[in-house]
């Protein structure tokens, strides 16, 4: 056998450029970054990666506002049931002589 020979170089070359195509196909398959040809790195990406973002997002905002309109009723609800001598106090009053 040869080793010198045209055939066995350009095996050589056709194997490497093989098993390097085989190996990036497997990476992007499973989602792992790809090396670009200026040896950068290419992200798999989801297409509909914004829309959910953007649909996460209205739905965090909205989700804060009505948290925030909880609170504000829960501080009225808690002054009326600490608040002395006042609405609150009167109101018990007339629960007692209702029973």
């Amino acid at each position: 056998m040869n080793f010198g020979g045209t055939t066995f170089v350009l095996a050589i070359i056709a194997l490497s450029i093989g098993g390097w195509m085989f190996t990036t196909w497997i990476r992007a398959k499973h989602g792992y970054p790809v090396e670009n040809e200026w040896g950068g790195t290419v992200h798999r990406t989801d297409p509909d990666a914004d829309r959910k973002i953007r649909l996460l997002t209205d739905d965090n905002a909205k989700l804060a506002s009505q948290v925030s309109r909880l609170e504000e009723r829960i501080a009225v609800l808690e002054r009326i049931a600490t608040e002395e001598g006042g609405k609150a106090a009167q109101l018990a009053d007339q629960i007692d002589r209702l029973r």
